[in-house]
């Protein structure tokens, strides 16, 4: 691939993350970000995985219910797709899609966008999701947000999963999940495997 010299002036993309646990307020500083976008008079798209219907089948919402209409999109490469005087992306659930969403973000900035994505980037297991852990490598721009743990107060990381399935992706909110501090998490985990 030919890239055209890098001149001053000339329009440069880049990569923003944000990641934290759930109920942190991934989505609401997403929406935040592009809000501010559409207010600078940028053209915005914003996009989600179809498998993320729980407040919304079309708009991207955030738990305390602001929302922006998105594009449900199957897999990361529809991205490549976008019309070329689009100049912000906003991505939500970055967690659910393909292994290939860093790299098409990565073509994305260098064709002169800047992309926003949200995304968990542990999952209940404590493990790095899905493509999130390749994302931050290659961002510009990184922001950790937390939530506060349901049991202690302090700050949470963690995702703490109320039900016994397996499966890493399980769809779901607080009658699912609760957001915990490492301990909380770690303790519940241990109790989890002694009521077994």
């Amino acid at each position: 691939m030919f890239l055209e010299p890098h001149f001053k002036g000339q329009r440069s993309g880049w990569i923003e993350v944000i990641c934290g646990s759930m109920f942190s307020g991934k989505t609401e500083e997403l929406i935040r970000r592009l809000k501010r976008a559409k207010i600078a008079n940028q053209i915005v798209e914003v996009f989600k995985p179809v498998v993320d219907i729980r407040y919304d089948e079309a708009s991207v919402v955030s738990h305390d219910e602001n929302s922006l209409i998105s594009t449900p999109i199957e897999g990361s490469q529809q991205l490549l797709n976008i019309e070329d005087h689009v100049q912000v992306i906003g991505i939500d659930e970055g967690q659910f899609f393909d292994r290939q969403l860093p790299e098409v973000c990565e073509k994305l900035a260098l064709n002169g966008k800047r992309v926003i994505v949200a995304g968990l980037d542990m999952d209940y297991s404590g493990r790095p999701f899905g493509p999130m852990p390749q994302l931050l490598a290659v961002a510009e721009y990184i922001t950790k947000v937390h939530a506060i743990c349901q049991h202690c107060g302090n700050l949470a990381t963690h995702s703490y999963r109320l039900s016994n399935e397996a499966s890493t992706v399980v769809i779901g909110e607080r009658d699912l999940y609760e957001a915990r501090c490492r301990v909380c998490y770690t303790m519940g985990n241990i109790l989890d495997l002694r009521s077994k």
